[in-house]
């Protein structure tokens, strides 16, 4: 007997399982981190905790400035800036962000869900684009209801003494606006600390370290040197967004934003390049 060789026809090959295109794996990997978000309680309590925050330091500032406002100089009140006032509070809910940017991957690293995650979606590029899309788009969401709410409670606050803003006024708009934009910046450079690092206690240290260490650091430095270096630090220069009128030693608004999403975008682009270097 002779052996019969059976040659695959076009029918055979086309019961193949089609390939899934970047798009569908990009979607699938979405879906899964928001089902993760969602589904942490510590996630939901950490947003709330910097909604908090910024809304009542917000107030507690605003509070502040209005029991201070008979005392100040013309100078002073010609400088006042009652939407940077208000929206103060985002210096702290800033941190709560970024915390848990860095959490979304190191705490998979921790309990070795990670590799679970990269084997589900090996294309690891697309998992951390699904982290960032997803984890961005919600801070995005809670910094905007954040941001205008501050801005209303502080600017009612302020009426007491006729000295409020309204979204009208120029660039008031844009500052309340940005403080969520700077919020959802703060989120991706944790969330690219935490793919460099990928241990918490190193990644949230790493994170403090640049937004708030190195800039008190810097703060004994010479007055010119202070004033020189100081405004191209991440939290320094994207803070300037939020502000109606930035003082000389700022940035601009969008100058300073940019260059915090510089930073966050370095972080990110490092992460994912080790990502896909290392084991999981």
């Amino acid at each position: 007997m002779t052996a019969t060789q059976i040659t695959p026809t076009a029918d055979t090959a086309t019961t193949r399982p089609p390939t899934p295109t970047d798009a569908r794996v990009f979607r699938a990997a979405a879906r899964a981190e928001w089902t993760k978000m969602r589904t942490v309680r510590s996630t939901m309590w950490t947003l709330l905790a910097a909604v908090g925050l910024s809304i009542g330091f917000g107030a507690l500032v605003s509070v502040t400035q209005v029991n201070s406002w008979d005392q100040l100089d013309p100078a002073e009140r010609l400088r006042f800036d009652p939407t940077s006032f208000s929206l103060s509070g985002l210096f702290l809910a800033q941190m709560a962000i970024g915390v848990l940017g860095v959490l979304l991957i190191s705490s998979e690293y921790a309990t070795g869900q990670i590799r679970a995650t990269l084997g589900a979606t090996p294309q690891r590029r697309t998992v951390l684009a699904a982290k960032l899309a997803t984890f961005g788009s919600v801070v995005l969401a809670v910094g905007l209801i954040t941001s205008f709410s501050a801005f209303g409670i502080g600017q009612a606050i302020f009426s007491a003494k006729g000295i409020g803003a309204s979204l009208g006024d120029p660039g008031v708009l844009r500052a309340v606006t940005g403080g969520a934009l700077y919020l959802a910046a703060v989120g991706a450079l944790g969330l690219g600390l935490g793919t460099i690092i990928r241990r918490t206690a190193g990644a949230i240290a790493a994170l403090v370290g640049v937004l708030l260490i190195i800039p008190l650091v810097a703060s004994f430095l010479p007055a010119s040197w202070n004033q020189n270096v100081t405004k191209w630090f991440p939290a320094q220069a994207g803070m300037s967004v939020f502000r109606v009128a930035p003082d000389a030693t700022s940035l601009s608004p969008w100058t300073g934003f940019t260059v915090l999403v510089a930073y966050a975008t370095l972080s990110l682009v490092v992460g994912g390049f080790l990502l896909v270097r290392r084991d999981a």
